[in-house]
């Protein structure tokens, strides 16, 4: 029980992480080529469904991946919501974070399923 709530949290972190650097990182792109706004929401959804990936890959080990995965990715999408809120000084909710949810969980899922039978074959 103890490992399975390290390796969630683990790879929260990581995805965490990972959508931080990749929100810089295209902040800085928007800035330089003054991208329209139209384009921001689509490579966020993009951004974190990599992110979460990443982070279901590298750190759920095991068995129970899906589980795992569904958890570590609502998880990210409710810390990474958190965080982007404070930063921006605005904590409003819509039927469209129940979308982000929904992705996060299939994300993670994905990346639980995929990330205990890579570790099984090697």
């Amino acid at each position: 029980m103890r490992t399975t709530i390290f390796q969630i949290l683990k790879a929260v972190l990581a995805a965490v992480l990972c959508s931080l650097a990749f929100v810089l990182v295209f902040t800085v792109i928007i800035q330089l080529f003054t991208l329209p706004a139209t384009v921001v929401k689509p490579v966020n959804q993009v951004f974190k469904i990599i992110a979460i990936l990443v982070g279901g890959l590298i750190f759920i080990r095991g068995d129970k991946g899906l589980v795992k995965g569904v958890i570590h990715g609502v998880a990210s999408v409710i810390i990474t919501f958190l965080i982007f809120a404070l930063i921006s000084l605005s904590f409003s909710i819509s039927w469209l974070f129940l979308l982000d949810l929904l992705l996060g969980a299939v994300a993670g899922g994905i990346s639980g399923i995929i990330a205990v039978n890579i570790k099984k074959s090697v």
